[in-house]
């Protein structure tokens, strides 16, 4: 099994959300003292729509989860480990809440 270092979290967003995402984010920040990254208000990465990342530690991943799934109020959350294998993070060992979203996973193939 591989080694699980630590978590993302990428809720998605549009103009019409961007504040309830962004109090979304600083609230699972404030609550679990996850690091909040940016709020990107374009595509990043392989992510389709605009984001926010939270990032954080294996010992936080079940409260993060588990709040984020009762707290979303409909935007879309896209959870992945970091395993060192950032394509199979992104595929094979993705956690989606709300709509599955294509991502750009080119830009992890070699």
């Amino acid at each position: 099994m591989q080694t699980i270092q630590t978590y993302h979290a990428h809720v998605y967003f549009n103009a019409d959300t961007i504040e309830q995402a962004r109090a979304l984010c600083e609230q699972a920040s404030e609550r679990f003292g996850v690091k909040m990254g940016r709020v990107h208000e374009r595509p990043v990465g392989p992510h389709p729509d605009w984001s926010c990342q939270l990032a954080f530690d294996h010992a936080q991943s079940a409260d993060v989860m588990l709040w984020l799934a009762l707290n979303r109020n409909g935007l879309v959350v896209f959870m992945h480990p970091l395993t060192g294998n950032d394509l199979a993070d992104h595929t094979e060992h993705a956690i989606w809440m709300g709509a599955v979203r294509k991502l750009d996973v080119s830009i992890f193939r070699r």
